[in-house]
């Protein structure tokens, strides 16, 4: 198949996809493009480069950044503040409700006073605001649940088709090469092969969940045509994994799958308590074992892979030995500019992560950058065990986030960006009481019908109705 056939037979079904997909809902709203704009570029390329071809960076371009990007940026966030807005999100009641999360976002600018490029610091915090913007866009839709699925769905749908389609028929555009060995990567839609793991990831575990959520209705027609289309492209999924060689993005695809299979158990559903102190418990394990012991190399080896886990020993060691400010870092998402860039280029290539989230933010933040995060983790951690019943639909999907993302910051960085940090957003975050109600209204309506609403369900939205009124 030549491959302008290929991208002509892939546009057609990408536009079948969305048209006639099966899990479409056809009462979110369409807001939502805003959000999957937002991550598709999040989780592939920048608009620059998809326009220039080039996926390389220099050090330059990381501190100058593009104007083209900047407006694609500003203009997202600026429709996610009209949505926002349109639909009278009370932001003072979401600060209240969010204390932790704010804490870290406002330490985040703040700390841009004490960088050594504080412009670069501030544009970066700027762009990332579009990240808890954009969440809020998709939480504050009248159908939340169903606009978290049609949001990571579609975004799967872009994505997952593109990085096989350009893997196959375009390798200038979806394989790369070390400069060291000239060792061949495949990194299909995204810009390195560990972020084409992230995107299996973030695919994997959704359609691995929606189609544990959705099994029980599987002798429905449309639940039927549903699980075909996960089934597919879970498939897909695992065998972009299988090229990208993220050993990292396997273990904790793994992972998260086996906390939504626990969660959806008879006996864990019964006696929630015990998942809930299963996952911090054995993450404190591993951190020991890992660190103390040194089970990640010993186990590294065993399995053939690199005991320095490629070379992250050693870059660890690197950058802790610049003896950046313990307190309060180098200034937001600046550690990897100027003088320090240069030298460890110099050592290891084109790299700007420390291949460690807790590390990078600690470079970028310090030990009081820490404090904060740990702050919202943990926050988010209880508002997640609060949710874990029947009535909240990302239960289980949300509490396999939060589980996937320690494990993969421990060789990855994630916590300052990206598709998986974002999925946590969707679930760690709390909406005011307000857009709250207005989703168990519209649930409400949706479970009992337009027309023919049940005794419970009129007192339920009379209830929400008043204390509205109230209010």
């Amino acid at each position: 198949m030549s491959p302008s056939l290929a991208l002509s037979l892939w546009i057609v079904l990408l536009i079948a996809l969305l048209c006639f997909d099966p899990a479409r809902h056809s009462k979110t709203s369409a807001a939502l493009w805003v959000a999957v704009i937002w991550m598709f570029i999040i989780g592939s390329r920048l608009p620059s480069q998809w326009l220039g071809g080039q996926v390389g960076q220099s050090a330059e371009s990381l501190e100058e950044g593009n104007p083209l990007d900047r407006s694609i940026y500003f203009a997202l966030i600026l429709l996610a503040i009209c949505v926002l807005t349109s639909r009278s999100f009370k932001w003072g009641r979401f600060f209240a409700s969010n204390f932790a999360l704010m804490a870290f976002v406002l330490f985040a600018l703040v700390s841009v006073c004490w960088s050594d490029f504080p412009f670069v610091g501030f544009k970066r915090w700027f762009r990332d605001l579009g990240n808890y913007l954009v969440i809020l866009v998709v939480l504050s839709d009248p159908h939340p649940l169903e606009a978290v699925r049609a949001v990571l769905r579609r975004v799967s749908y872009l994505l997952v088709p593109l990085s096989i389609l350009l893997i196959k028929y375009y390798p200038q555009l979806g394989k790369q090469y070390t400069i060291w060995t000239g060792a061949g990567m495949y990194v299909g839609a995204a810009t390195s092969k560990n972020m084409l793991g992230a995107l299996c990831l973030i695919s994997g575990l959704f359609f691995f969940w929606d189609t544990a959520t959705r099994w029980s209705e599987r002798k429905q027609q449309r639940t039927r045509r549903i699980l075909l289309v996960n089934v597919a492209f879970i498939a897909m999924t695992l065998w972009l994994l299988n090229l990208s060689s993220s050993a990292t993005s396997g273990v904790c695809l793994s992972i998260g799958c086996l906390v939504i299979a626990a969660s959806h158990t008879k006996s864990l559903m019964r006696r929630p308590i015990l998942l809930k102190v299963m996952i911090p418990a054995c993450f404190c394990l591993y951190v020991l074992l890992a660190f103390g012991f040194d089970m990640n190399g010993r186990f590294a080896g065993a399995v053939g892979r690199d005991p320095t886990l490629t070379d992250r020993t050693e870059i660890w060691k690197c950058v802790l030995a610049l003896h950046t400010n313990p307190l309060v870092g180098t200034g937001y998402q600046t550690f990897w500019l100027g003088h320090r860039l240069e030298m460890i280029w110099q050592n290891y290539g084109p790299i700007n992560e420390a291949h460690n989230g807790f590390l990078q933010i600690y470079l970028d933040l310090g030990l009081i950058g820490i404090l904060f995060l740990v702050g919202f983790l943990v926050a988010g951690y209880r508002t997640l065990t609060k949710r874990f019943q029947p009535s909240f639909g990302l239960r289980s999907l949300a509490l396999a986030v939060w589980t996937v993302l320690l494990f993969y910051n421990m060789t990855e960085a994630a916590f300052e960006g990206g598709l998986l940090w974002m999925m946590l957003l969707m679930g760690a975050v709390t909406l005011p009481a307000r857009a709250e109600n207005r989703a168990r209204f519209a649930a409400a309506l949706d479970n009992s019908g337009a027309t023919e609403l049940s005794s419970t369900h009129l007192c339920a939205a009379t209830c929400v109705q008043t204390t509205e009124s109230v209010r």
